[in-house]
């Protein structure tokens, strides 16, 4: 049964990191504000999450440093002193988020339902809510169906500051701009610098722009600068040297992105802009860019068989392959292949308008 009937006055959303799941997010949020549209949401985020948010019209946010350790629970816990809100979404099965939670009043608190509820979120939470399917995205649009939204099919209508976009409109301008995103925070997510360099020259030969994005994050930087080492058709390499929204406008115009599981990645849904994920460790089925789950590549279902014996079906939800090399399983032919095919469906080696 839904819990309102009628629009809520204020509903609070906690989902701190990370940037790809935020962006999974913002497809609730946006159903709640297409139906109710006076409801107040605030949303409580981490501080890099929270520079990317800000742009999402008719949303308070707020943030919580995870880096001031005891004194951002004190922090974020203050900014919320004396408000209550009628729900609160909790979408964030960590106990971080939990622990940020206790400071959030809310006469009801929505959480996963067990199977998906790690790390004891469900002691935070006193309505349990179900996935509409399998995708990360499908699992969050539960908790509007929970709230009592009439539609739960996700969609994106994230909108660009205009001086960003001003930034970014001289790289759409000649060929089309090919957007390689090599590294994730996290190392064992990451491709090789030559299977990048092999991607880079095949795009290069077939009239692309190629361009590097990325954090400044050190780890981010080394393998671009390897990648230019190895490839001589890198036209820019711009890891490190873009705001959040700035990254956004870039990925709006570019007329396609590749990147392993990370920020950018769900940046691309967020703007309607293909992508093509490359995919190891986690199930794309689950985590995969939502629109273009057929155009991953992945070698998950084959490193967890490697693994574990099993195939996905037989294991938990959210079970990861722990072989720090799986991504080395991953071949040029067969990306090269997907981008021959991607660009062949989206017509994408047409000159840009």
């Amino acid at each position: 049964m839904a819990l309102f009937t009628t629009a809520p006055e204020s509903l609070c959303v906690l989902r701190l990191s990370a940037i790809g799941d935020c962006c999974h997010a913002v497809a609730l949020v946006q159903a709640i504000q297409r139906q109710w549209p006076r409801t107040r949401i605030t949303w409580v985020t981490g501080t890099v999450e929270a520079k990317l948010l800000r742009l999402l019209p008719g949303v308070e946010v707020i943030t919580f440093d995870k880096k001031a350790g005891w004194r951002g629970y004190l922090a974020i816990w203050r900014a919320l002193r004396g408000r209550r809100f009628d729900a609160l979404l909790h979408m964030q099965a960590a106990l971080r988020a939990s622990l940020v939670s206790l400071g959030i009043r809310a006469n009801h608190r929505l959480g996963f339902e067990r199977e998906r509820a790690k790390d004891g979120q469900w002691l935070f939470t006193n309505r349990k809510v179900a996935a509409t399917g399998d995708h990360v995205v499908e699992g969050f649009m539960g908790f509007g169906l929970a709230l009592g939204l009439g539609e739960a099919s996700p969609s994106w209508d994230f909108p660009v500051p205009a001086d960003a976009m001003a930034w970014a409109a001289p790289y759409r301008s000649g060929r089309p701009l090919l957007l390689i995103c090599p590294a994730a925070s996290k190392a064992y997510k990451n491709w090789t610098a030559a299977g990048y360099a092999a991607l880079a020259d095949h795009a290069h030969a077939r009239g692309m722009r190629v361009a590097l994005i990325g954090s400044p994050a050190r780890i981010e930087q080394e393998l671009a600068a390897n990648v230019c080492q190895l490839s001589e058709n890198i036209d820019e390499n711009l890891v490190g040297q873009t705001s959040l929204p700035q990254l956004l406008a870039l990925i709006k115009i570019a007329a396609l992105v590749v990147a392993p599981d990370t920020g950018p990645t769900h940046m691309a849904t967020l703007v309607g802009t293909p992508v093509i994920g490359l995919y190891a460790h986690h199930n794309p089925r689950r985590t995969g860019p939502y629109w273009c789950r057929d155009y991953v590549v992945s070698v998950y279902d084959e490193a967890l068989l490697a693994e574990t014996g099993k195939t996905a079906d037989r294991l938990p939800w959210r079970t990861r392959v722990r072989d720090p090399h799986a991504m080395q399983r991953i071949t040029p032919d067969s990306v090269l292949a997907q981008f021959d095919r991607i660009t062949r469906d989206f017509n994408l080696l047409q000159e840009p308008l």
